[in-house]
């Protein structure tokens, strides 16, 4: 659950209204902050200038503001800002479209019901809540809830500092794509799961939850040092297939879902790793706190240092 945030209606007028008797029935009268739809809400912050823009742009205003129960997860303009989208106008509007309806859940979900999981998205795609050592909330392993329970008329809204996008490549299709970038990584790691008959393992979608501590090249060579051999086709087929399996986890973990001196199970039968999370450390491998909660469709990537041995 998400703990320590207070709600907007806390900071909002909260006292009777009385009126005098030189008022008409006809005066105006004053609208409530909870009165105002999703929509409204958001274009009463100036926090989120850019959300709305965006919610404009992609034809999704009524959708937002029609009755209902909704809860937003809505990016602050930084949050735009940082993944690089200064101008809404720039972006395709059926892009627009899938990424804002990502950030939706089609009913309302209060701060006190918000746990740890999986979470469907108005877009249909799935999205995943995690909840730190520190009881902070999580989006995909990236996006901090920094507000919760702005509460409108037709749902809440929770504020976060990232956009979030739905992954679109499987695990083996991003490390693949890694080694055809200029400066080249994991090329040892995607031949070792080839020659092991390994890449399906690490191919699928949504439902093939799995994590995957990827060692990079130069942990591969350590290794390959240490064996006093040339490379993966010089180790044992059966050894570096259980090698590589001590290295998935058959769940989809994200850094923040991580907890110190716990044991996650891998796909190698009867072995564990150990999370050291004040060395930032899966065993003797310590962790790229650069390359971490890399999201793919079916599951995550951590970048590991060394090469571990079961």
């Amino acid at each position: 659950m998400i703990n320590g945030n207070q709600k907007l209606l806390g900071l909002l007028l909260s006292g009777v209204i009385i009126m005098s008797s030189s008022c008409s029935e006809d005066d105006p009268i004053p609208m409530e902050p909870d009165d105002k739809n999703i929509v409204e809400l958001a274009q009463s912050d100036n926090r989120f200038s850019s959300l709305v823009a965006a919610v404009q742009r992609a034809g999704l205003t009524d959708a937002l503001s029609a009755d209902g129960e909704l809860t937003v997860f809505a990016p602050t303009d930084q949050a735009f800002t940082d993944a690089g989208v200064t101008d809404v106008n720039a972006v395709a509007v059926e892009d627009l479209e899938g990424i804002l309806q990502y950030h939706v859940v089609p009913s309302e979900v209060p701060s006190s019901a918000v746990s740890s999981g999986e979470v469907t998205s108005l877009e249909g795609a799935p999205f995943y809540v995690s909840i730190d050592p520190d009881s902070k909330v999580w989006i995909n392993g990236h996006a901090e809830v920094i507000e919760t329970d702005l509460d409108a008329s037709n749902g809440i809204i929770h504020v976060i500092n990232q956009v979030i996008m739905k992954p679109t490549m499987s695990i083996a299709e991003i490390a693949t794509g890694y080694t055809q970038e200029t400066n080249p990584e994991f090329t040892q790691l995607v031949g070792a799961l080839s020659r092991a008959n390994l890449v399906n393992a690490v191919n699928g979608g949504v439902e093939d939850d799995l994590t995957v501590f990827a060692p990079t090249d130069a942990a591969f060579q350590q290794l390959y040092n240490d064996l006093d051999v040339d490379g993966f086709d010089d180790i044992p087929l059966e050894t570096l297939k259980n090698v590589l399996m001590y290295h998935f986890v058959p769940a989809r973990a994200f850094s923040n879902d991580l907890r110190d001196e716990s044991q996650l199970p891998t796909l190698l039968s009867n072995q564990t790793l150990t999370v050291d999370l004040g060395e930032l450390s899966i065993e003797e491998a310590g962790l790229n706190t650069d390359l971490i909660n890399i999201h793919a469709t079916n599951g995550v990537i951590h970048v590991i240092d060394q090469v571990m041995l079961p």
